[in-house]
């Protein structure tokens, strides 16, 4: 069964930094690439960053470019998202998702309406940023 589990969101202060993490099982991790998305109160849901295990491509959207960095564990399956000089524009649940396609994950980030044919979610986890 393929399972991806989002943990270390929380409440913190403007400024403040969370790393989250995703961790996975039931497929190859090596032959996916694993991309983080969020979805604030009443807003889509939008693409973050997203990192190609199998070549270590990284990419990343938007506000989060310079405050935002992606990593991989590859030896505990694991997608990390450090998240610096974090806004209260941040604030937001935050989901990693899988694909063994890297370009449908990719193209996800900048286009919502191939999120759907990203393969695998985790069920999120919830960043507040107080002001």
């Amino acid at each position: 069964e393929v399972q991806l589990v989002e943990s270390g969101g929380g409440l913190v202060q403007t400024g403040g930094s969370l790393r989250l993490s995703c961790a996975a099982s039931g497929f190859t991790f090596e032959d996916y690439a694993i991309g983080w998305f969020r979805q604030a109160p009443g807003k889509e849901r939008e693409g973050v960053s997203c990192i190609n295990i199998n070549d270590g491509s990284i990419y990343y959207q938007g506000s989060v470019k310079g405050r935002f960095t992606v990593s991989s564990d590859n030896a505990k399956k694991t997608v990390y998202l450090q998240m610096n000089n974090l806004q209260p524009e941040d604030t937001a649940v935050y989901y990693c998702a899988a694909d063994r396609d890297s370009g449908v994950v990719v193209t996800a980030l900048s286009t919502p309406a191939v999120e759907s044919e990203v393969d695998y979610w985790g069920q999120g986890t919830l960043v507040t940023v107080s002001s």
